[in-house]
């Protein structure tokens, strides 16, 4: 286990009725508030009302429009906004998209120079300062809520980027889970995907880091429990509650700390959605299966092995390597189950692009030297060759 500081200094009000904690936590941060919002889902079910509603008496600006793939032109029109208003918090109400767009914004108002810049440069320290960020939760997928990521798009360059920085991570966060009862069953199936992808992508590493793997399958079962119970029962509480919570707790830093992870899947599916413009836990969807079929081998047969026997059940007396491939075909069976697609070729995708996505994820990302499989530009593209 390799050393680590754990901090997730983000207050979270869990539960029902917890939107009546917000005035009285963002108060301390100040009044003049950017509200960021996606495409109308919160004015459709009425939560960007009860906002509304429990900050009346804040300043607020709105900024409406944030896309499923948050674009940096619509940073650009939040920065300005913050300078022009003299914004002191930004709020985010929605899911991961929204969120990652209010935490660009948060750093690019103290950023000299075009925010996109800041997005390529988040890893050398263009991060120096940042509006606080506040949150209430409407998807469970991304974790966004609860962590100092946030991943941004440029449609001009087709890039898409992941900035980090411990600046970004929320001050308050409000997770009520009826605020998911609308959610659709595509999106709830595609939130699940990204949940299980964020467990994964740090579960399989070198180091055996027994109570954080043990935890990582617990929260896997939980999300493989309860996913097709709120695709089915979209207003059952417990269903809601508990995805809601294992997003948040799959990518805060408690499963990953003391472990190398590479995040392989999700650099691969980072070209295909800055290219495509494809909904990300459906790209992922896609993606892992065939990652783990790819990467099956000796040094990996282990952790693979007690993946199938630990998260889905499989018998443990079977041979080691037939124990794994059951094991990914279980997984491959639950997003089927969740109606997710399983070739790219079903969304309209070809191979035209493949190379470039390749070539430009291996040279961006490092996953080219990961800890776990490294994987050249050509082991890349094999894989979204066996993604067709």
């Amino acid at each position: 286990m390799h050393n680590f500081i754990f901090s997730v200094p983000t207050t979270v009000y869990f539960g029902k009725g917890q939107l009546t904690s917000l005035s009285k936590a963002m108060h301390p941060l100040g009044t003049k508030v950017l509200v960021v919002t996606g495409r109308g889902s919160t004015i459709r079910n009425g939560i960007l009302a009860k906002v509304k509603c429990a900050l009346s008496d804040f300043q607020l600006t709105e900024l409406s429009g944030v896309d499923p793939n948050p674009r940096v032109t619509t940073v650009r029109k939040g920065v300005e906004l913050c300078r022009e208003k003299g914004i002191e918090v930004i709020l985010a109400v929605g899911g991961g998209s929204v969120i990652d767009c209010a935490k660009a914004i948060a750093a690019g108002v103290y950023y000299d120079g075009d925010p996109w810049n800041m997005v390529l440069n988040s890893a050398k320290g263009s991060i120096t300062k940042a509006l606080p960020v506040c949150t209430v939760l409407t998807l469970a997928a991304t974790g966004s809520e609860m962590d100092g990521a946030a991943v941004i798009s440029n449609v001009d360059t087709n890039e898409k980027f992941t900035m980090l920085s411990p600046l970004l991570i929320p001050k308050v966060s409000i997770m009520d889970p009826e605020f998911t009862y609308s959610v659709p069953a595509p999106q709830t199936a595609a939130g699940s995907a990204d949940i299980l992808s964020h467990i994964m992508e740090v579960y399989f590493g070198d180091e055996n880091t027994y109570m954080t793997d043990r935890i990582s399958e617990a929260l896997m079962k939980t999300v493989i429990r309860f996913a097709p119970v709120a695709m089915t029962r979209p207003d059952d509480y417990e269903a809601r509650a508990n995805l809601m919570w294992a997003s948040s707790w799959a990518i805060n830093g408690l499963t990953a700390a003391g472990k190398a992870h590479d995040w392989s899947c999700h650099y691969i599916e980072h070209e295909l959605s800055a290219f495509y413009d494809i909904t990300h836990g459906v790209g992922l969807a896609i993606i892992t299966p065939q990652w783990m079929r790819y990467i099956l081998n000796e040094k990996t047969l282990d952790k693979f092995s007690a993946f199938a026997r630990n998260v889905w059940g499989i018998d443990g007396s079977l041979p080691k390597y037939e124990q794994a491939k059951r094991g990914i075909e279980e997984l491959e069976n639950f997003f089927r189950l969740l109606k997710l697609p399983n070739k790219l070729s079903s969304l309209g995708i070809d191979d035209r692009h493949f190379a470039e996505m390749a070539e430009h994820a291996n040279k961006t990302t490092g996953i080219g030297s990961a800890s776990y499989v490294p994987l050249s530009s050509k082991s890349i593209e094999n894989i979204l060759k066996m993604c067709l």
